[in-house]
């Protein structure tokens, strides 16, 4: 199945609901009148795209039908693919893009982190990178388990303690490790949070500032969020956020799910660039963002809209 097939499927959910939608607010006719642009705005958010970027986009594609004069409806959501590529924060690309880089990824628990990290490692690996992962991961039953056997998939080394130590002393062992193999890509899973509780963020925070204090490689901070969890997602990174200055998302699950528009939501209105997405549970399941391809499978074909 070629790349964008993949991506074009795991969205099929999401693009399903938007389709159903759309043809609801088509049925009424195609003119161009205040009617449409309200019902257009209403769409894009019942899709998970967020008020704010629904907002933007209808405000730009209404400017571009009076420039252009445009005839009816069709002719409006013609550009709406790119007009919705357009509103994804751009960016990101030194993070998993060959350059030496330590990831720390945070994000609340079942949001798929460990997994994430274990293809990642696979992904870097098979390129030739050198790659050492950290597992800060202390308290969860079988966090420590379930990293371990990633990175024996993925034939890495990999830094542990025992259950219930100190996070932050497992990032800095990890570092010095990754220094010791010149290790060019170190990744560290960290434990699931709640983003309302203020103290498990405070440690998170203890984790992250112990690790920019002491990584000689650039280091960046990644969010992982369950699409499924649609505009909580949206709270939960604005929490992070707010916490740690995140460098990029990754939205997972979109596969199961239609709230796939929660990726948009996200790198919209906190202006942070989706890095990758998870379109499925295999290990080619991690896909390489592109908003364009991303707004193509979600929006569908002029003929899938009609």
């Amino acid at each position: 199945m070629g790349f964008f097939s993949r991506i074009s499927e795991g969205l099929a959910r999401s693009r399903e609901k938007f389709t159903e939608q759309m043809n609801v607010l088509l049925d009424r006719g195609p003119d161009l009148d205040e009617e449409f642009w309200e019902g257009l705005e209403e769409t894009l958010i019942l899709a998970d795209i967020g008020g704010a970027a629904a907002s933007d986009i209808v405000e730009d594609l209404r400017d571009k039908a009076t420039r252009k004069a445009l005839p009816d409806a069709y002719a409006v959501l013609d550009m709406l693919n790119d007009r919705m590529a357009e509103a994804f924060c751009a960016g990101g690309e030194e993070v998993f893009g060959g350059e030496p880089a330590c990831v720390l990824f945070v994000g609340i628990n079942g949001a798929g982190k460990t997994t994430t990290v274990g293809k990642l490692a696979k992904e870097a690996t098979d390129a030739g990178r050198t790659v050492l992962l950290g597992s800060a991961d202390t308290f969860r039953a079988a966090a420590i388990e379930q990293l371990e056997e990633w990175a024996r998939r993925a034939d890495v080394e990999i830094c542990t303690r025992e259950r219930g130590s100190d996070p932050a002393s497992v990032c800095y062992d990890t570092i010095e490790r990754a220094e010791q193999k010149n290790a060019d890509l170190v990744l560290i899973d960290t434990a699931g949070r709640l983003h309302t509780s203020a103290d498990l963020m405070r440690e998170l925070e203890k984790v992250v500032n112990v690790v920019r204090k002491r990584s000689k490689l650039p280091v960046y901070t990644v969010l992982v969020i369950d699409a499924t969890t649609g505009q909580n997602g949206l709270a939960q990174a604005r929490e992070f956020d707010r916490a740690l200055k995140l460098d990029g998302v990754i939205v997972t699950k979109l596969d199961g799910t239609a709230k796939g528009g929660i990726a948009l939501a996200v790198s919209h209105e906190l202006e942070l660039p989706v890095l990758k997405i998870g379109v499925g549970e295999g290990l080619g399941d991690l896909k390489d963002f592109d908003a364009h391809d991303f707004a193509r499978a979600f929006v569908g074909d002029f003929d899938e809209r009609s």
